[in-house]
């Protein structure tokens, strides 16, 4: 994956017939008692202020006639600190009226307010379809219920174009889902809330993030993520990995991790 164009806002990649845009949101700071560390683990993630700072990234995908948007960010539904991805997109050169396609990780303020505007319009006016996973899609609702008509619900393993497939993940919410986009270059897999504090988690997945649907669930879908990531031609992309948010994920003694740059 080779980088192609950088602002402050976005880093544009190149993938071999796929151009990838990380777009930055902004970001979230979080109390570091939302990790759930077992007994007998020390881990010290980095602070800021006392705080766990998390990245609020979202990702389009491009093949140069179809654009998919992962996630949607905030926009003003949230902290003062997010909501910059109409702004991404713009420093990217990318016109927000020819995103036919979102697909959401899950239901979460940060990936899913942005479908709105801040001025209360639609952020997208060409678009078509949201993905989303079963069991998420009842937060397509009040501000949001304007989009529940054009829902694809995620319940399987799902094309959301000839490269790219929603996979469900669920275990943060019941309807977390990933996208895996493909191309002769590699594989790119683009997760929500998989791993909030990149410090910390990919050492020890074992580790838990407090607002987990179901801690087990997540802790299984993070594992077998992350497997499936530490073998040859795959690279990652998350919504709170430290901004750009993209990279590769590679074995580490008992755990893994994120080696990031030009791969």
């Amino acid at each position: 994956m080779r980088q192609i164009a950088e602002s402050p806002l976005h880093v544009s990649f190149e993938l071999r017939g796929l151009t990838v845009v990380a777009l930055l949101d902004g970001y979230l700071d979080l109390p570091p008692s939302r990790l759930l560390v077992p007994d007998g683990l020390a881990v010290e993630p980095p602070l800021v202020d006392g705080l766990l700072r998390l990245s609020v990234n979202a990702f389009l995908v491009d093949d140069g006639v179809r654009r998919v948007l992962v996630d949607t960010g905030a926009s003003t539904s949230w902290e003062p600190t997010m909501g910059l991805l109409l702004e991404s997109l713009a420093a990217a050169g990318v016109d927000r009226g020819a995103i036919t396609d979102v697909a959401i990780t899950h239901a979460h303020w940060d990936h899913l307010n942005g479908l709105v505007a801040p001025d209360g319009a639609d952020s997208f006016p060409a678009l078509e379809r949201v993905f989303i996973g079963s069991g998420d899609e009842g937060r397509l609702s009040e501000h949001l219920a304007r989009f529940r008509d054009r829902a694809v619900i995620v319940s399987e393993p799902l094309p959301v174009t000839p490269w790219m497939t929603a996979l469900p993940a669920k275990g943060h919410t019941p309807g977390h889902t990933v996208y895996e986009a493909r191309s002769d270059a590699g594989t790119l897999l683009i997760w929500g809330d998989t791993i909030h504090v990149p410090s910390v988690q990919f050492a020890h997945p074992e580790v838990a993030w407090e607002l987990d649907h179901d801690q087990d669930l997540a802790r299984a879908a993070r594992l077998a993520l992350l497997d499936r990531l530490a073998t040859p031609g795959h690279f990652v992309a998350g919504a709170h990995l430290d901004w750009p948010g993209i990279g590769r994920v590679v074995p580490d003694g008992t755990g893994y991790a994120l080696v990031t740059g030009e791969n």
